[in-house]
C-alpha cells in the first residue's frame, strides 16, 4: 500500500495526479468562505477540520487558507470557546443532526456570548488552529502581513487557549477536560464507553439519525450511544452551556486533545515572535501543559498516556491512539518518547509491521473493529500528526514510510473519511476534505517546496 517515491519521471507523474485529485476535492468543498468535510455527511464548517483543511489549502492558495481560519474564527464565543460547528444558514436544517435549532445558541438567554447572528454549537473540538495559523502564514509571509492575518488571529487564539486552559481544568490538574465525546475529535472511542454507561439516552424519537442517511451504519456509532451523544449535547444547552457551576455528567482528561493544545502553544510563541510581542509565557505555557501531562496521563505499564475520567477519579485503560499523540510534543523525557515509539510499533498498534497507518484503536483491544468509526480504522489527520511526531524524535526513515503509506491509501480510497488499517479499505465517505489537504502537504514536503511543516 506505499506509493514508491523516487525519483523517476513516472513516480513524480503519479504524484502529480494524487496532487491534482486531492485539490479537486478541496475545490470542490469549497462553498466561497470555508470549505466542508464533506458535501452530504458533513455540509458546514467543523472546527479541527478547518484547521487541517488550511494545512492543506495552504500549498493551493494561502489566500483561501487565510480565509478558511478567518471564517471559522467568525463564530467564536465571547468567553474565547471555538465552537466544533459553524453551521451554513443555506444548508436545510434536515441535512444534519444536530441542526442549528437544537443547540439554539443565538436563543435569547440561552447561551451567553455566543456570536450574534451566527449559529454555531456549544460544545468544542482540538485546538489545532494557532499550529495552522502559523504554518498557513509561514506559506506566504508577505501577504500574511499584508492582510494583517496573525495581527487579528493572534488575540482570538489567545482568548481560545485561555478558555482551555482556565474554563476546562476540571480536574485541577492543569489540564484541559472535555465535556463530550465529540470534543476529542475521536467521538465514538471506546474509551468512552465507561464514562458514557453513566448517562441515560435520549430517547430515539427525540432526534433522527441523519449521519445514516449517507453512511453505512455499520460504520457509524450505534443509536445507543448516539442517543447519550444527544443527551449530553442538551443538557450542556439547557444549562446555558456554561462549564461552572454545572454538574457535568462526562468529564475526561483526553492526552491527545492536551498534546494539541501544547502543540499549537508553541505555534502561539512562533505568531508572537513575528509580532514583536513575548513569546516566552507561550513557551513556558506549554512546558507546564507538558509536564501536567506527563505528570498525570502518563501510565508506564500501558506504554502510552491514558484518558482519565475526572468523575470517577481513575485513568481509562482502554489503549486508543490518542495516547500516542503526545509523541508530536517536543521535550518529552527521553524514556516516555522512546516507550511510545515501540508502542506505536508493537502488537497494539502495528505500525509499519501489521498496518500501514495507525489504528484509532488497539488492535488486541476488546472493542477493536476495523469498520466502525473510532473504533479501530485509520484516520490520515491523527497519522499526519504522528508522522510530525516520528520525524521530530529521529526516526526519520519510520515517518518517510509512513509518509508514503498516508499518499497511497488517500489516492487509492478516493480520499477517504478513514479506512481500514489492515486493508486500506474506504470507511466513512469519500472526497473528504482533511484526507485530501494532509495528502498536499505531505505531498509538497516530499517535493521540497511545501513550506514550513
Amino acid at each position: 500500500m506505499t506509493i514508491t517515491l523516487h525519483d523517476a519521471p513516472s513516480a513524480v507523474r503519479d504524484h502529480r495526479s494524487v496532487e491534482r485529485a486531492a485539490a479537486r476535492v478541496l475545490l470542490t468543498n469549497w462553498t466561497g468562505a470555508s470549505t466542508v468535510p464533506s458535501h452530504t455527511l458533513y455540509p458546514h464548517q467543523w472546527s479541527w477540520d478547518s484547521a487541517f483543511i488550511a494545512i492543506g489549502l495552504r500549498h493551493l492558495s494561502p489566500r483561501r487558507a487565510q480565509r478558511e481560519l478567518e471564517t471559522l474564527l467568525g463564530g467564536q464565543w465571547a468567553d474565547g470557546r471555538i465552537p466544533h460547528i459553524v453551521f451554513n444558514p443555506a444548508v436545510p436544517l434536515d441535512a444534519y443532526f444536530p441542526s442549528p435549532d437544537f443547540w439554539q445558541s443565538t436563543s435569547a438567554g440561552r447561551a451567553a456570548g455566543a456570536p450574534a447572528g451566527i449559529e454555531t454549537s456549544g460544545i468544542v473540538q482540538p485546538p489545532v488552529h494557532a499550529l495552522a495559523a502559523a504554518l498557513v502564514h509561514e506559506s506566504d509571509p508577505e501577504t500574511s502581513r499584508r492582510r494583517g492575518f496573525l495581527e487579528r488571529l493572534y488575540p482570538r487564539l489567545v482568548a481560545w487557549h485561555h478558555y482551555l486552559t482556565r474554563h476546562r481544568d476540571f480536574g485541577g490538574r492543569g489540564l484541559a477536560a472535555v465535556l463530550h465525546p465529540w470534543e476529542p475529535g475521536m467521538d465514538n472511542s471506546p474509551c468512552w464507553d465507561e464514562p458514557l454507561a453513566r448517562v441515560e439516552p435520549a430517547p430515539a424519537a427525540s432526534f433522527r439519525r441523519a449521519d445514516l442517511t449517507h453512511g453505512d451504519a455499520a460504520d457509524r456509532p450505534t443509536d445507543l450511544d448516539y442517543g447519550r451523544y444527544v443527551r449530553l449535547a442538551g443538557d450542556y444547552r439547557d444549562h446555558g452551556y456554561r462549564d461552572a457551576g454545572t454538574e457535568h455528567s462526562f468529564v475526561v482528561e483526553d492526552p491527545g486533545f492536551n498534546a494539541l493544545l501544547i502543540l499549537s502553544e508553541y505555534a502561539l510563541a512562533d505568531i508572537a515572535q513575528a509580532l514583536g510581542h513575548d513569546a516566552e509565557s507561550h513557551r513556558a505555557q506549554a512546558r507546564r501543559l507538558t509536564d501536567a501531562l506527563v505528570d498525570r496521563l502518563w501510565d508506564d505499564d500501558a506504554g502510552l498516556f491514558l484518558c482519565h475520567d475526572v468523575r470517577a477519579g481513575r485513568a481509562i485503560e482502554e489503549k486508543s491512539v490518542t495516547g500516542l499523540l503526545p509523541l508530536a510534543v517536543p521535550g518529552l523525557p527521553d524514556g516516555i518518547a522512546r516507550t511510545l515509539l515501540r508502542t506505536a510499533a508493537g502488537e497494539h498498534f502495528g505500525l509499519g509491521s501489521t498496518t500501514a497507518l495507525t489504528p484509532s484503536y488497539d488492535l488486541r483491544g476488546h472493542s477493536f473493529d476495523p469498520s466502525r468509526y473510532w473504533r479501530g480504522p485509520a484516520w490520515f489527520n491523527i497519522n499526519w500528526v504522528l508522522e510530525r511526531g516520528l520525524r521530530h524524535y529521529g526516526t526519520a526513515d519510520c515517518a518517510d514510510t509512513l509518509r508514503q503509506s498516508v499518499l497511497a491509501a488517500g489516492a487509492e480510497s478516493g480520499f477517504a473519511e478513514y479506512v481500514d488499517p489492515y486493508t486500506g479499505q474506504a470507511r466513512g465517505t469519500t472526497d473528504f476534505s482533511w484526507t485530501a489537504a494532509v495528502v498536499l502537504d505531505l505531498l509538497a514536503d516530499v517535493h521540497g517546496g511545501g513550506g514550513t511543516r
